[in-house]
């Protein structure tokens, strides 16, 4: 039997029977009773058996039964959209399909050469192939840990554990000194001229090389940041293409922005509006995406032409060190990108020096609050105005609508919860459910997430795993005695003894301005929270001090469109996920205490890294013209 409503694939399994010798008795075509029905005329005239499914029976099933088969009349790729109501030629409709040609040279120039912009395409595990080479890349990676490291004297190491496995060393890095750190600042300071005066082409240029040398490892950075920061496969496989993604993106972009701009056009007078880099960028970046967030700050700053120090967390030091060796193999000299490590004074003393004009930092609320306090205070020496990019954190809701597909909303809201432990400034930390599907999604929810296996992330088998260190886990478990007094523990799921885990916690019954509703967690914890009505579910989504994500599953149209206008967010999804932004495809940001800037992945983030320049001249000569020049000018 074949099953289809396609015209095309119809056409092509009749012939294939036809070509085989299995007789028109021999098969039958299947399809679904209100669909393509000219198409099924036309097969019982060519003398072929057709069977037609109809539901019968109850009418919750018959209604969803209708339900799907609109959705098939009317999705934007259905065959049947295009052929009756698009009017598509029938022609190219039935065309073979074509097949994605292998990634070759003059696709990679394309990605390349600021023509084209192409995201990285996430690892296929589904592929046995694919699963194989990554346990092979934790394998290799493992098996060098235990490599010695040889100390000087008087020198301070930061040493990078496994958060599934604290016993776990994975790497050593020598921390920065207070005068080491000032030592980079001057020679940034001395390289900057040189840096900032190299054609902006060339800056892209090397941002093109390491998004295709970051490509070639991509297997082994993210082995590094499943031992590094406890991320599962695809996350980590995620953080790899989106660095890679922030590097061709913004050279891109830089290309574009590099041509100076007529602005009005007169007889005797040229008007142009240009960009320059405002000077050195102090990089503080997160541990959560340490690639990707790392990689986009950095690469915004240097392509732009700014000298970058960049300061990770001390939580994945390791992910920093590979960063600036793919640079430096695609071409960065030195002294245009230094690394520091350490802890948060290091950052202060980045933040306070009066030779910084800028500083790119993702993290918390708290830190980046101290740091905007600390860059706009004036110092000896300063003669300029410190630029800030500040991205902090979120505490995220997601509506689900009395209307909605509950089974997909499940789907997601345990995706946006607890992927990667909830430790994202993009999770869904509050659940806002309405009056008419509350306790049924309540119920589903519970059992799905109680379906959830917690263990090392190495392991593809396991869908979470451990928060960061030790501090995290003391943190979320504070918050979790919190929760039980001030809600009801709907669920709360064991987790492995050895190592950073946190079980799963779902809190019912939640006040929307309790503690656990209103501060940032950063680990896997919901709260539950139910509304009335949607304007009830949108004042409780915006009463909030953050603004970063939010979600909402409808099938109502009026109400996705409230929700458009009313849940005040950078970046609002609806009916899918409120984690993952894609590069260029969903600019990432958010409003209130969630930052300060444009969106990263955006086609204006650049701008906060250049100061504009306007230059005019009077063309019309006036008196005497030196005879070289005029000699020149014929």
């Amino acid at each position: 039997a074949f099953g289809s409503h396609n015209l095309r694939s119809l056409a092509h399994a009749i012939v294939a029977a036809r070509q085989l010798g299995v007789p028109q008795n021999g098969y039958e075509i299947q399809m679904l009773y209100g669909m393509a029905e000219p198409v099924r005329r036309a097969i019982i005239e060519n003398g072929q058996r057709v069977r037609v499914y109809v539901p019968v029976g109850e009418l919750l099933p018959g209604i969803s039964y209708l339900i799907r088969r609109l959705m098939e009349n009317t999705s934007n790729t259905s065959f049947l959209r295009q052929t009756y109501r698009d009017k598509k030629d029938i022609a190219g409709l039935i065309k073979p399909p074509g097949f994605p040609a292998k990634r070759g040279d003059a696709e990679l120039r394309r990605s390349t050469d600021g023509d084209e912009f192409r995201n990285e395409p996430p690892t296929d595990f589904s592929r046995p192939d694919n699963r194989a080479r990554f346990a092979q890349a934790l394998s290799q990676l493992r098996a060098g840990f235990d490599r010695p490291v040889r100390k000087r004297k008087g020198e301070e190491w930061l040493e990078s554990v496994n958060p599934a496995d604290p016993t776990e060393i994975i790497g050593r890095v020598r921390m920065t000194t207070a005068d080491e750190a000032d030592e980079a600042i001057e020679r940034a300071a001395r390289f900057f001229p040189k840096w900032r005066d190299r054609p902006a082409r060339e800056r892209a240029a090397i941002l093109f090389n390491a998004a295709e040398i970051m490509r070639g490892k991509r297997w082994e950075l993210a082995a590094w940041e499943v031992f590094e920061v406890g991320k599962g496969w695809r996350e980590a496989d995620a953080d790899v293409t989106e660095a890679i993604d922030y590097l061709r993106y913004y050279g891109r972009e830089m290309l574009r922005l590099s041509e100076p701009r007529e602005t009005q056009r007169l007889q005797s007078e040229t008007n142009v509006y240009l960009y320059e880099p405002r000077g050195l960028a102090a990089i503080i970046a997160p541990w959560n995406f340490p690639l990707a967030i790392l990689t986009g700050m950095t690469a915004a700053a240097l392509v732009t032409g700014n000298c970058a120090l960049m300061k990770p967390a001390e939580q994945s030091p390791m992910m920093a060190v590979h960063l600036l060796g793919i640079l430096r193999e695609a071409g960065l000299p030195e002294d245009a990108c230094q690394l520091l490590q350490g802890g948060g004074g290091l950052g202060s003393r980045l933040v306070r020096s009066a030779k910084i004009h800028l500083i790119a930092f993702t993290g918390s609320r708290e830190v980046g609050l101290e740091i905007l306090r600390e860059a706009y205070t004036h110092r000896a020496g300063q003669n300029y105005v410190k630029r800030v990019v500040c991205e902090m954190g979120g505490k995220n809701a997601v509506i689900v609508d009395s209307d909605a597909d509950l089974d997909e909303a499940v789907v997601h809201v345990i995706d946006s919860a607890f992927g990667y432990q909830g430790q994202k400034c993009s999770a869904a930390s509050r659940l806002i459910l309405l009056d008419d599907i509350h306790d049924r999604f309540l119920a589903r929810l519970v059992e799905a997430v109680r379906s959830l296996q917690i263990g090392p992330p190495e392991n593809p088998r396991h869908h979470l795993g451990p928060v960061i260190d030790g501090e995290a886990k003391q943190r979320i478990s504070e918050y979790i005695r919190t929760g039980k007094e001030e809600a009801t523990c709907a669920l709360e799921m064991a987790a492995p003894e050895n190592g950073f885990f946190v079980g799963p916690v779902i809190f019912s019954g939640v006040d929307a301005q309790c503690r656990i509703a209103q501060e940032e967690i950063f680990g896997p914890v919901l709260s539950v929270i139910r509304a009335h009505d949607l304007d009830h579910a949108l004042e409780i989504a915006n009463g909030s001090s953050f603004a970063l994500t939010g979600g909402i599953f409808s099938r109502s149209p009026a109400h996705i469109e409230k929700a458009r206008r009313e849940f005040r967010v950078g970046n609002l999804y609806i009916n899918r996920g409120i984690t993952g932004a894609v590069v260029q495809r969903q600019p990432f940001g958010g409003l209130k205490l969630s930052g300060i800037g444009s969106k990263a992945g955006g086609p204006d983030y650049l701008l906060q890294f250049l100061e504009p320049r306007t230059v005019s001249e009077n063309t019309l000569r006036h008196g005497f013209v030196p005879r070289k020049e005029r000699e020149q000018r014929r």
